[in-house]
């Protein structure tokens, strides 16, 4: 899951997106509001965490700008002041959430899985594809009920395929949502993963189509 963290001060955003990645997310990092707006207007991602204080471009009027242009991302705002006046002006240009620093790792990382849980729009949010059972609120994977013990990248990849059973990911495009990478040596290290999948399941959990890539069945029983 691809989050956009937009925070200028580095000690802060070294700080979560250690404590981000830790939990499983895919984070990037950017510092400047006019790459910020940028990138949150073409990006893919499943939520922003937005500093109000960015050079270049202040947070707030890059809220209201993406919010103009239809942008229905979740987007929990972070600031070093937070007055009361500031989070009403915070939540009428589109903010979903609100926290002021200082903060803690912990309520972040539980308003931040809020806001997910939210805007799929439903409260526990469970994911069935093929035989996997997949929990993104509690990050466990199941094969036919067994418990997996699973690395990171791992269940990155299984959320993945899941997202989509019965599509064929290329493995380029695994390596870009899985590492952030697209280069040869991250569509090595995707196979490698799939051969560890299937050694932790059953040579079949996943299949490949040869010269196209991999997916997960969506009609196992």
């Amino acid at each position: 899951m691809r989050l956009l963290l937009a925070e200028d001060d580095r000690d802060i955003a070294d700080h979560t997106k250690a404590k981000l990645e830790a939990e499983g997310y895919l984070v990037n990092h950017l510092a400047t509001g006019p790459e910020v707006w940028a990138e949150g207007e073409t990006g893919d991602y499943a939520a922003i965490i937005l500093d109000l204080g960015l050079p270049g471009m202040d947070g707030l009027s890059i809220l209201k700008r993406w919010r103009a242009a239809g942008l229905d991302t979740p987007i929990l705002v972070l600031t070093a002041r937070g007055s009361w006046m500031e989070r009403v002006d915070g939540f009428e240009a589109g903010a979903d959430d609100y926290l002021p620093k200082p903060f803690r790792s912990e309520e972040l990382l539980a308003r931040l899985k809020a806001l997910l849980r939210r805007a799929r729009g439903k409260p526990s949010p469970v994911n069935s594809a093929g035989r996997f059972v997949i929990d993104d609120q509690t990050r466990r994977v199941t094969y036919d009920g067994r418990p997996l013990e699973l690395t990171t990248l791992e269940y990155r990849l299984l959320q993945l395929l899941a997202s989509a059973p019965g599509r064929v990911f290329d493995p380029i495009e695994i390596a870009h949502h899985v590492q952030g990478r697209d280069d040869d040596a991250a569509k090595n290290a995707v196979e490698a993963m799939i051969t560890r999948l299937r050694r932790k399941t059953d040579p079949e959990a996943i299949e490949t189509r040869r010269g196209f890539g991999y997916l997960l069945p969506d009609n196992q029983t």
